[in-house]
């Protein structure tokens, strides 16, 4: 079954503007079928496979030959003899658009690659597993605590704990060891855990250290495969205009909340709804949410988190070229002044503010709106 995806315009909006198109991603994400599905005219050729990679580094010219346009190129960052070929390839006819895809699961390798060879040739785009308004109604209501991978959504989260075993497996064995430099993979997973544990919350890597019994360099260098295979994001704290002590440090969030539920043993509804996280996944759910949808329409807009030192906090802030929208985020369904109470100190004029919970939608005071959350990730 085949689940249409908000990335598809811009893909065929970028293939008419650019000869090469990159696509990154977590693995499982959809790309490869995204793809497939909606440009059944390109060849999909993958390095995931240990032949492929070979056939171009016995022959490179052959290959390139063999494939010289509408190529899917797939885990592109494997095949590092590859990116040079397609720059001659393509610099012998600019103006012939949409030639190659190059698609990968770890951002910062493929991107660097780009940035060497390929820079003025090649628009990018990612694509994570489905946003909220991607997914079919019947699973938006366990999406929360089961994930949102395309596989789960597509089999209704049959067999859910085995399939994100197999995917924390599978990353661990591939990606972090082929391009992570991690030695131990135990501690990796230990790391992966603390941090499932903690989501939503400020990183402190000093602590991370001393309870893993790594060093600071090691918990950063970790931190950081796990950032460029997808798996978490980091919010950097707001810091413009606002005269009061801020904190540094960034929050992290899961890109996919069904993956820190499995991490940290939560295995029904009843268990993430009762227990001491439910708060933290709310609230992780609900920013991995907006950014998810902000990447797949390539929104233009920044985002961060306000939190000084006298512990004011609003969770998200949108910052777009005209404005600011503040966010209050809320596993409640009842609304108290206090929630916004923040949001209303720091919101300018021409700001909005909303607080997004489980309660009703509906216009509240001072440029400020109560959303609930079906309605604010549908809405935006």
């Amino acid at each position: 079954m085949f689940i249409a995806r908000q990335l598809s315009n811009k893909i065929l909006e970028y293939l008419e503007l650019f000869p090469i198109l990159s696509i990154t991603g977590p693995r499982q994400s959809g790309k490869s079928t995204l793809l497939t599905n909606l440009l059944p005219g390109y060849e999909y050729v993958t390095f995931d496979s240990v032949n492929t990679r070979i056939m171009l580094q016995d022959d490179p010219q052959g290959f390139i030959s063999k494939y010289s346009n509408k190529v899917i190129f797939d885990e592109a960052q494997k095949a590092p003899e590859l990116f040079e070929l397609i720059k001659i390839k393509v610099d012998q006819n600019r103006t012939l658009k949409g030639q190659y895809i190059l698609t990968g699961s770890n951002q910062f390798q493929l991107m660097h690659k780009i940035t060497e060879s390929l820079a003025g040739r090649i628009g990018s785009l990612t694509l994570l597993p489905f946003d909220y308004t991607e997914l079919p109604a019947p699973t938006r209501s366990d999406a929360l605590w089961q994930g949102s991978y395309p596989e789960l959504i597509i089999n209704n989260y049959k067999n859910r704990d085995a399939w994100c075993d197999a995917y924390i497996t599978s990353y661990l064995e591939k990606d972090v060891r082929e391009f992570g430099g991690v030695g131990d993979l135990r501690e990796f997973r230990r790391l992966m855990q603390l941090l499932a544990g903690n989501c939503a919350q400020m990183v402190n890597q000093s602590a991370l250290s001393r309870t893993i019994g790594v060093s600071v360099p090691t918990i950063r260098r970790w931190l950081s495969v796990l950032e460029a295979s997808y798996i978490i994001f980091f919010l950097s704290p707001y810091t413009i205009n606002i005269n009061r002590k801020l904190s540094k440090s960034p929050k992290l969030y899961f890109y996919d909340t069904g993956l820190v539920t499995y991490l940290v043993g939560i295995e029904t509804a009843r268990h993430y709804e009762q227990g001491p996280m439910s708060g933290a996944l709310y609230e992780n759910y609900v920013v991995a949410e907006i950014i998810k949808k902000a990447l797949h329409t390539k929104e233009r807009v920044q985002f961060s988190y306000l939190h000084t030192q006298d512990d004011a906090e609003v969770d998200l802030i949108l910052e777009r070229p005209q404005k600011l929208e503040w966010l209050e985020i809320k596993k409640t369904a009842s609304f108290k002044p206090s929630m916004i109470s923040t949001i209303k100190k720091f919101m300018r004029p021409e700001d909005s503010g909303s607080l997004i919970y489980e309660g009703k939608t509906e216009e509240y005071a001072y440029g400020i709106k109560l959303w609930n959350k079906h309605d604010y990730l549908m809405h935006t």
